[in-house]
């Protein structure tokens, strides 16, 4: 699964997306559970864009879960915190196979930390001439 487009335009797409959630919860006043569908979209759609189809298909899940629990009145004493941690369950596991699958992502944010505090050096040393 590859990735549609980048994460800053993803990122900047869900963002856009979340506001005009948070505009028809507020218009609607309907706060909760509506603020689920508001979050819970544009988060999945942000995984979508990137490729991570497993994790939107979680994440809608969870969220819509919610959601419908509390819409429909089906009892979450249970399911709620049920849900809640089979999504955090899933978002630690998911991170630690991940990091292990591709070691050279965290060798590039280490190479890039590396380029960023030269930069400020640099920066630093101009000042003070």
């Amino acid at each position: 699964m590859s990735q549609i487009t980048s994460r800053r335009r993803a990122s900047s797409i869900c963002t856009a997306l979340f506001l005009v959630g948070l505009a028809i919860v507020t218009m609607s006043g309907m706060w909760w559970p509506g603020i689920m569908l508001a979050i819970g979209i544009p988060l999945s759609l942000r995984q979508f864009l990137l490729g991570r189809h497993f994790d939107m298909y979680v994440s809608l899940f969870v969220f819509c879960g919610v959601f419908l629990t509390v819409q429909f009145d089906i009892s979450w004493q249970i399911l709620l915190p049920i849900l809640f941690v089979l999504g955090a369950v899933y978002i630690l596991l998911r991170e630690f196979q991940e990091s292990r699958e591709h070691p050279e992502d965290i060798e590039e944010e280490d190479i890039n930390h590396e380029i960023e505090e030269t930069l400020e050096e640099k920066k630093a040393k101009r000042r003070q001439k």
